[in-house]
């Protein structure tokens, strides 16, 4: 009974001491001091003001406005598979049909779609199907391989859903895009991304620049000629490639910006083929090794390394050792986003260039003119016609000029700037003299090609 006792006295001591503790810190000035710290105000996860608005981007208006003006084009080909050794090595076969796959983008509402080269190339038959279904049949318009662009039409009496183009030119870095395509024959495939970056060269061939935009929006085989949106639902580029070592989505995708796809395109429309200007300068990206050659201390933009004779810019007053910073107003960081922006002009359009020359600010209006070359598959390069300027300097008489070459082998060999002056003996004056060659040429016979060399030194080349 004593031990229950003074149990019962302990527990009711606890008690009270528990008690009072209680009343004491519950009371406490201190404790008020703590209560109001804790009345900071926090910022909710769901916070609706003017910053975290930014963020909150709807596709759902961009995914509507183009998913049913984005085609699944069907292109079937006729190709000749061969059934022996004898028809492996000398040409020959059974024909064999194949049906390829890729996407168009339907830009009016009588039918004309833009899509890439490869998508329709060395087709037979064009069939496109929309998103509701809906299946016609295609005409190609025409074609330019140089920028991978294609023009289609189909036709119908009613009006087709179409999208508006946009200026690619002002897209910027982080921007949200829509790429809409048809993936692995997964029609009317929406994916989302940023762009990653503008102008991107993607080309390993030397003098033939390309100027992309880069996006991580997921692209895949299928999706090529499909398009790529902002968030207002505006065309801003051509998906085209990825690049992958496996041949699927690894994060990098590539579209032609839409301004360089609707030069194209109209230039189709309107003279049947693509007219391309060009400044006329030989120009290279800033680099170390230039600012340490030339005494350059800008670290962006275009170093003007030779100037084209009686071209725009020669005309205009450009020089070497100039460094193009902008055109039009649009910043020239490098080479592509010059080659880029003029891709969007056309001969005898004017374009103000801004350069530094002595340090100095100088603002130049040059008008572009037109480039004529001629791609000789057979050698692998492409050529000009020789300026006079050009021709006197290596001390010949005639002859054209290889701008660029198509192939590794080529590129290995350094052709860009001689001059060819025979074929199979004939003296070539302009690149007519080339196609009328070439129009007769037997494919299996040689070819005998006389050049001259930058430095002057003339070779003989026979090709078979």
């Amino acid at each position: 009974m004593k031990q229950t006792l003074q149990l019962f006295t302990v527990a009711l001591f606890t008690g009270a001491l528990t008690l009072g503790g209680y009343k004491y810190f519950e009371e406490s000035p201190k404790n008020k001091f703590l209560q109001t710290e804790q009345k900071i105000n926090y910022t909710p996860v769901n916070f609706s003001g003017t910053n975290a608005s930014a963020m909150e981007t709807d596709f759902t208006i961009a995914a509507e406005k183009t998913v049913h003006a984005v085609v699944h084009v069907k292109n079937k080909t006729i190709s000749k598979q061969p059934t022996n050794i004898a028809e492996y090595f000398q040409g020959g076969g059974q024909p064999r049909e194949m049906i390829g796959s890729g996407s168009g983008v339907i830009i009016s509402p009588d039918g004309y779609i833009i899509t890439n080269n490869h998508v329709i190339a060395n087709a037979t038959e064009l069939q496109v199907t929309l998103n509701d279904n809906r299946t016609y049949s295609a005409v190609l318009i025409g074609t330019d391989p140089k920028t991978d662009i294609a023009l289609i039409k189909i036709e119908s009496k009613e009006e087709f859903p179409f999208v508006a183009f946009g200026d690619s030119n002002d897209v910027k870095l982080g921007e949200w895009v829509l790429a809409v395509g048809n993936p692995f024959n997964l029609t009317s495939t929406v994916t989302a991304g940023i762009i990653s970056a503008k102008a991107r060269d993607l080309n390993k061939f030397d003098n033939n620049p390309q100027s992309f935009i880069q996006t991580d929006a997921a692209v895949n085989r299928g999706n090529s000629g499909g398009a790529l949106v902002n968030t207002r639902g505006e065309l801003i580029g051509i998906n085209t490639a990825i690049t992958s070592e496996t041949g699927s989505y690894v994060g990098y995708s590539f579209a032609v910006p839409s301004n360089n796809a609707r030069k194209v395109i109209e230039d189709i429309m309107e003279y049947g083929n693509v007219q391309r200007g060009i400044l006329g300068i030989q120009g290279a990206n800033i680099n170390p090794q230039i600012m340490q050659q030339e005494g350059v201390i800008e670290s962006e933009g275009v170093y003007v390394a030779g100037i084209e004779p009686g071209s725009g810019a020669d005309k205009a007053g450009l020089k070497k050792g100039d460094i193009i910073q902008e055109i039009d107003g649009y910043k020239v960081r490098k080479f592509t986003d010059l080659i880029g922006y003029i891709g969007s002009k056309r001969p005898n359009d004017i374009v103000n260039v801004k350069v530094i020359r002595n340090k100095n600010e100088k603002s130049i209006p040059v008008k572009l003119f037109k480039l004529e070359t001629l791609e000789i598959d057979e050698l692998g390069i492409e050529v000009k016609n020789a300026s006079p300027s050009t021709l006197k300097e290596r001390g010949v008489t005639n002859g054209i000029e290889i701008y660029k070459s198509l192939t590794d082998d080529r590129v290995q060999q350094s052709l860009v700037g001689s001059l060819i002056t025979e074929i199979n003996d004939k003296k070539i004056n302009d690149i007519d003299d080339v196609r009328s060659i070439f129009s007769s040429q037997n494919p299996k016979e040689q070819i005998k090609i006389t050049f001259v060399s930058p430095n002057g030194q003339v070779n003989t080349y026979i090709y078979r």
